[in-house]
């Protein structure tokens, strides 16, 4: 653009909550990881800052509102280890034979077997897990409380330009990168998904699209 100018002057647009989200950096030193982020960045003094004034999702939730914003501003008091003291109202706890994941699924997908068909019920919520392991084993124990009988898709995995054969099928199947399913994937009829790949975008297969399984 012939102009000493970052991105060549012309304007950029970035987003997110910067007290919250911060970089993923393998490895890295909590020190590390806040350098890399881009309120530590040269950049920084250059952008003209905008802030949001209302939490859209918490409107009808003003204490979870000032909640988010104490955690956020490092206002929250801290127990041990400088970790957060979740509220009473927000945790839900094992009761007797009942694990804390069965009881969190029962509270946000309540009669899951009369209402696993309405796309509606089941776009409306969502469980938000901090590692791809929990998500898995979260999914697996959705999927197993829907009707109708299971089937299992396995994956074929193999690696590439490996001529000495050094990554064996079965240490490649227990990888699970970010953006795949795992190896074994479970399914069943009405079982809401959503690809990670383009497959066909003309005909509307784009990555982020949701779909229900109409047969398994």
């Amino acid at each position: 653009m012939d102009i000493d100018e970052p991105f060549g002057g012309k304007v950029m647009i970035f987003g997110g909550d910067f007290r919250q989200v911060l970089p993923v950096v393998p490895k890295a030193t909590r020190v590390e990881t806040v350098n890399a982020s881009l309120v530590k960045s040269y950049l920084w003094p250059k952008i003209q800052k905008n802030q949001l004034t209302r939490n859209m999702k918490a409107r009808t939730d003003p204490a979870f509102s000032v909640f988010l914003l104490h955690i956020g501003n490092g206002e929250e008091h801290t127990i041990k280890d400088d970790m957060i003291l979740l509220p009473e109202q927000l945790v839900i706890k094992p009761n007797g034979n009942i694990s804390g994941e069965d009881r969190l699924i029962t509270e946000i997908f309540p009669s899951l077997n009369e209402n696993g068909s309405c796309a509606k019920y089941m776009t409306k919520k969502a469980i938000l897990a901090s590692r791809n392991e929990y998500v898995d084993q979260l999914n697996e124990m959705l999927i197993d409380k829907f009707p109708g009988e299971s089937k299992i898709f396995h994956s074929f995995d193999s690696a590439e330009d490996d001529t000495n054969n050094y990554y064996q099928e079965e240490y490649l199947n227990t990888l699970t990168p970010n953006g795949l399913p795992p190896h074994r994937l479970i399914l069943k009829k009405n079982a809401p998904i959503m690809l990670l790949r383009n497959i066909d975008p003309s005909n509307g297969l784009c990555n982020g699209s949701g779909y229900d399984i109409q047969s398994a």
